[in-house]
């Protein structure tokens, strides 16, 4: 005890410097307590009005983004005795985390069965806030400590979401089996902490002595701690063979929290791996696997699984579920490389994958509103009857599918890109096995992603006239979304010089 005495001094001070580059996660605590005070003080009634704190709350968190890139002008910073790690990549994924995040707080409100819950809608933007807490976390961890805590904090946000409404038996269902792949997948993790702290002795397993350290122990030992921690984050990447729980939890969930599993966790996810990998990848002291190949064969085989299930599906939101796995997969290539290059179109792919898939999801919300439709089948001849939605639908589409002149096709095209310059240094067997996956799996999304336009135009049912549009905020939030993959994907530099 008495040996620590004189570094509580020097460690205070390291958490006042730190704060300066915390300020974005001190708002985001503020505004949790804010929206679970009001919460607390209204009851039922106070839907609204936390969902205008937490909106509110996330723009100004989102400026404070903004003023944190000054912060790293000279390069990264480690804060909280190299806990976190605040870079400009860093600062460019929480934007976006926290820009999705707003949308899909105004989303909320905006499906039928979730807003008519007898519960309310209160507890879910104190839970979605602390959530976005979390990923910032997520996107600044580097130490083991902090990356179990801030999964952790995300997932039980998550399973929070995911079971908020269980009006009937799949949808508790689809909760329950959340929590217990959830708590599989941390428990396996947390015994892969163990031992990666065991091996090396330190929990700082970003840095170079930690690397040296592991590199002393059996390398089959290393390996299976280094694939134990990946598992863990594979989970909430949702790629092959951690991808069970995907179809089930995204069809039995509100139509909202599945926009909001399939593009916020995954995003932060990937920047975590992204922190984490680089020892074991840009180091020659790493003499376990090759977590190159590893990933390689992670992400063919998920391209692979994600959109040739996809296809037999009927279900919208259980097709868009299958799709978010393949899409993993694609994502998984820019990671592979791990580029300044690499990393600045997976910021860009994530970002126009989100906004498309958000964009996707919540025009099946709209159709499910209006007029109950749920499988494909059910969208037969709506394209007249709903013009608007139909076009919108399908520029979203085609987006997902990574056609010109969308945002998606852009989004795939820097990937192939960022891949194919390290192939023409290493010509690796592995990257153009990626790449040919890549572009055979593209082919194939259109067998699936057309159902839903065929339906729409060519297929005819007779329907009853449109009296009124009940869900015109879907409506407007879809087509701003459209204009947006479409402006992004004739001006990408609009966003790409920012990366």
């Amino acid at each position: 005890m008495h040996d620590l005495l004189p570094q509580i001094s020097s460690q205070l001070s390291n958490v006042l410097d730190s704060i300066a580059y915390f300020m974005p996660e001190v708002n985001l605590g503020l505004l949790f307590i804010m929206v679970l005070v009001t919460d607390l003080i209204f009851g039922k009634r106070s839907a609204g009005l936390c969902r205008t704190i937490s909106c509110a709350g996330l723009v100004l968190v989102m400026f404070k983004d903004l003023q944190q890139v000054a912060l790293v002008a000279d390069g990264q910073h480690f804060i909280f005795s190299n806990m976190l790690l605040l870079s400009r990549s860093g600062i460019c994924f929480k934007l976006i985390i926290d820009l999705l995040s707003f949308i899909l707080l105004l989303y909320f409100a905006w499906d039928n069965k979730l807003k008519g819950h007898p519960k309310g809608l209160s507890d879910l933007y104190s839970i979605s806030i602390a959530s976005v807490f979390g990923l910032h976390l997520m996107v600044m961890a580097v130490n083991l400590l902090s990356i179990y805590l801030a999964i952790e904090m995300v997932s039980i946000a998550s399973y929070l979401m995911v079971a908020y409404r269980t009006e009937n038996a799949f949808s508790t269902e689809a909760g329950l089996k959340y929590v217990l792949f959830g708590a599989a997948s941390s428990a396996i993790m947390l015994y892969g902490i163990s031992l990666l702290y065991g091996f090396s002795g330190s929990l700082d397993v970003v840095f170079q002595n930690s690397i040296i350290q592991l590199s002393k122990v059996n390398p089959v030992s290393s390996s299976f701690a280094v694939i134990l921690v990946l598992i863990g984050i594979g989970f909430k990447l949702s790629f092959v063979p951690v991808h069970f729980w995907v179809p089930d939890v995204y069809q039995g969930a509100s139509t909202p929290i599945t926009a909001y599993l399939s593009t916020v966790p995954k995003i932060a996810a990937f920047a975590l791996i992204i922190n984490f990998l680089p020892p074991f990848i840009l180091t020659s002291y790493w003499k376990g696997f090759d977590i190159g190949i590893a990933l390689s064969i992670a992400g063919i085989v998920t391209m692979i699984t994600g959109n040739f299930a996809a296809v037999m599906q009927t279900n919208i939101k259980r097709m868009l579920a299958y799709s978010s796995i393949g899409h993993t997969g694609f994502a998984l290539m820019a990671v592979v490389v791990l580029t300044l290059q690499g990393v600045s179109a997976l910021t860009y792919y994530l970002l126009v994958y989100a906004l498309a898939n958000i964009g996707a999801l919540a025009l099946a919300n709209y159709f499910t509103n209006e007029t109950g439709a749920e499988e494909a089948e059910d969208y037969r001849g709506l394209g007249l009857k709903y013009p608007a939605a139909s076009v919108c639908f399908v520029i979203v589409l085609i987006s997902l599918t990574g056609l010109p002149v969308t945002a998606g096709f852009t989004g795939k095209l820097f990937v192939f890109s960022a891949v194919y310059g390290i192939y023409q240094q290493t010509h690796s067997i592995w990257l153009m096995l990626l790449m040919a996956t890549g572009a055979l799996t593209t082919v194939v999304s259109l067998f699936y992603y057309i159902k839903i336009p065929l339906n729409l135009f060519l297929k005819r049912k007779e329907m009853p006239e449109i009296t009124s549009i009940k869900s015109a905020n879907l409506l407007i939030l879809s087509i701003v979304i459209s204009f947006v993959l479409i402006l992004l994907g004739i001006f990408p530099d609009f966003v790409l010089r920012y990366l």
